[in-house]
């Protein structure tokens, strides 16, 4: 049974390819054609639900090629490749280790202390004023040079504070500090331009001192090396940067250097309602968009998505921290604020709408100082913008690419 089967099945077969060749040889009649098989599991385009996803730094520069660009205008090509190249450093010289020992070894580097060079330059300046007004100079030249003299008087900075970069075009880098016999590090490396707004806060011997928004520590080892902090309380809201804080102190200060010190973790806007009226001097480095580190580190970027409201509300928590030093200092003390960014409405804006506020809603008037004077005596080491309104700002350059840094100093008037 299974051959006839078989038989049948192969005979019907035949049978049909017969008629399916002659239906296909007749006129007026199509071929069979073959019929594609479609795949049950077809693979198909997909498109993404998202926008792709923009980097950080990316979105840092086109912001800021917006702003920036009318802000500066044709200075900022200059500005822009130079926040984008390699940054400078300076080496903050430790008084408190073998501070002669460190500071002939920078030296044998061929760096110098910037600080001291400008105040030597300053003496020259002074000498050869004093060499022209001679006993047999007439009444008139002498009247024409004590004017000058008074013009160009540059009141003095905060003393002891040693500085070392390399000169305008010197590229080189420091090397890492290592520890001394007491196990101190000779140097701290920061941007020489941070130390800025510490030699224009000024501190004399027995000055209370405040440094509102102190981590990670580099403005508040600079006020320790001054020697005239009374006490110095170094505050942070953030207790994990007080912990590097805590860190950088014990790396290069002794135990008892750093009784004086009081390291606390609170909100800086309250400090003028908790402790008014009690400082001599107060340093507020604030919170900004970090200009440098938002074009170059994806790690901590405010221009994430995620933190864009933080970036906005950014001017407001300045307005407030400055308030808030000003309100802690006493009547006639001074307060110096700064920022590491280039904006407008975190600097010059910050500081005048702080002063319009003091005055309508606490009757407290602040003079605005001059601080032209650092631009005689820096020139030869940073780069000055001209145009600022109120305060100074250094901005990169490739000769000199330290900054962005802006600072102002305020006297508390009442």
């Amino acid at each position: 049974m299974a051959r006839v089967g078989a038989a049948t099945g192969k005979w019907l077969l035949g049978r049909l390819l017969r008629r399916f060749e002659a239906a296909a040889s007749s006129p007026g009649v199509l071929p069979l054609r073959s019929v594609p098989c479609r795949h049950r599991h077809q693979q198909k385009k997909k498109w993404a639900a998202t926008a792709p996803r923009v980097a950080s730094t990316r979105r840092a520069l086109q912001i800021f090629d917006l702003t920036y660009g009318v802000q500066f205008g044709s200075l900022w090509p200059s500005i822009r490749i130079s926040l984008l190249s390699e940054q400078k450093y300076g080496a903050l010289v430790n008084n408190f280790s073998d501070a002669e020992q460190v500071t002939q070894q920078l030296e044998d580097l061929n760096a110098m202390d910037f600080i001291s060079e400008s105040q030597r330059g300053q003496d020259l300046d002074s000498a050869a004023d004093q060499d022209v007004c001679s006993p047999n100079s007439s009444p008139q030249t002498q009247t024409e040079l004590e004017v000058e003299s008074f013009d160009t008087f540059v009141p003095p900075i905060s003393p002891n504070i040693q500085c070392y970069t390399f000169p305008k075009g010197d590229v080189s880098l420091f090397h890492p500090a290592r520890p001394d016999t007491l196990g101190l590090l000779g140097y701290y490396l920061l941007d020489a331009a941070s130390i800025l707004p510490v030699l224009a806060l000024n501190v004399r011997p027995g000055d209370i001192v405040l440094d509102l928004c102190a981590a990670p520590g580099g403005k508040t080892l600079a006020l320790l090396q001054t020697g005239c902090c009374r006490q110095l309380a170094a505050n942070d809201i953030s207790t994990s940067r007080t912990g590097r804080l805590h860190n950088v102190l014990r790396s290069y200060l002794l135990k008892e250097h750093r009784k004086i010190v009081r390291i606390t973790s609170w909100d800086g806007r309250i400090w003028g309602d908790i402790e008014r009226n009690t400082y001599d001097k107060v340093l507020v480095d604030v919170p900004c968009t970090n200009d440098r580190h938002s074009l170059k580190e994806e790690d901590n970027n405010i221009f994430t998505n995620m933190r864009k409201g933080e970036r906005q509300m950014l001017p407001k928590l300045q307005l407030e921290l400055l308030v808030s030093g000003i309100l802690a200092t006493k009547p006639g003390g001074t307060v110096v604020y700064s920022t590491c960014s280039l904006s407008q409405l975190q600097n010059e804006y910050v500081v005048q709408k702080a002063a319009e506020l003091l005055a309508v809603q606490h009757n407290i008037n602040v003079h605005l100082e001059d601080l032209s004077y650092f631009r005689r005596l820096f020139w030869n080491t940073f780069s000055f913008y001209s145009d600022c309104s109120v305060g100074e700002l250094i901005l990169p350059h490739l000769t000199a690419n330290f900054g962005p840094m802006y600072f102002c100093k305020l006297t508390r008037l009442c």
